[in-house]
């Protein structure tokens, strides 16, 4: 199963994805680029992005590029280091790349970065996710 068309299938189904207004870059198995647009509603208090906003992103770059390989995936653990705030209108790119997997395994790197300055980090996330028997359809 092309890694594209399941990852375009996954974000057709996923309204919060959409809601976010997160965009398909690039994908291919076991990769996925996301990128991302900060609104006013994303700030929290002190005007800088909820860090709910960056997990969010990071966490549909691990679902798509998991899934990507054609075997349905789910994740099993988590987590986030916030490196860099973030306030209105930075644009933001979540880069997924599988680092080791087994049958039934799949660990993930998610490097969030700004659009306009690559080598700034804004958060990094890894992720582990359970393989199940389920294959993509699509």
């Amino acid at each position: 199963m092309p890694a594209k068309k399941i990852i375009n299938t996954m974000m057709n189904n996923d309204f919060f994805s959409q809601w976010l207004g997160i965009k398909i870059i690039e994908a291919n198995e076991g990769y996925c680029k996301l990128s991302l647009t900060i609104k006013k509603q994303m700030l929290n208090g002190l005007g800088n992005v909820h860090g709910g906003i960056t997990y969010s992103l990071a966490d549909s770059a691990l679902a798509f590029a998991s899934n990507s390989k054609g075997q349905k995936s789910v994740s099993i653990e988590t987590h986030i280091s916030h490196v860099l705030p973030l306030k209105l209108d930075d644009e933001i790119i979540a880069e997924c790349n599988c680092q080791t997997e087994t049958t039934k395994l799949g660990h993930y790197n998610v490097v969030i970065t700004l659009l306009n300055n690559p080598s700034q980090i804004v958060a990094l996330f890894k992720g582990t996710v359970y393989k199940t028997n389920k294959l993509w359809e699509v």
